[in-house]
């Protein structure tokens, strides 16, 4: 299994209505290894940032790397239609993280 977490920063009062977006579903869903994806709220002391991880889980990092490059991932990353060209962005940074997972408990 590998996962790849994407740590988002953003403004205040945006994790909330950002973490839908990720989860709507699409084409990611057909994709070969698509496993989940999951947002999650950090809990931080800034008052003026929010943090999410959105974790994507996939068969293989070639799985993966295939979703990089397909016509699908360039659409699921496109600007929401309805924003407007000229309002900024509410995402600060972000940074990538990619795992192998290597050991598991489920109940």
């Amino acid at each position: 299994m590998f996962v790849v977490t994407n740590r988002i920063t953003v403004k205040q009062g945006f994790a909330e209505k950002m973490a839908p977006r990720f989860t709507q579903g699409g084409k990611i869903e057909s994709l070969k290894g698509f496993n989940k994806i999951e947002v999650w709220q950090v809990n931080n002391e800034d008052d003026d940032t929010e943090d999410m991880y959105v974790n994507t889980w996939w068969e293989t990092e070639d799985d993966f790397n295939n979703w990089v490059k397909s016509d699908a991932f360039k659409e699921a990353h496109q600007r929401p239609k309805d924003s407007k060209s000229d309002e900024s962005s509410p995402v600060i940074k972000n940074q990538i993280v990619k795992a192998n997972v290597l050991s598991v408990l489920n109940p």
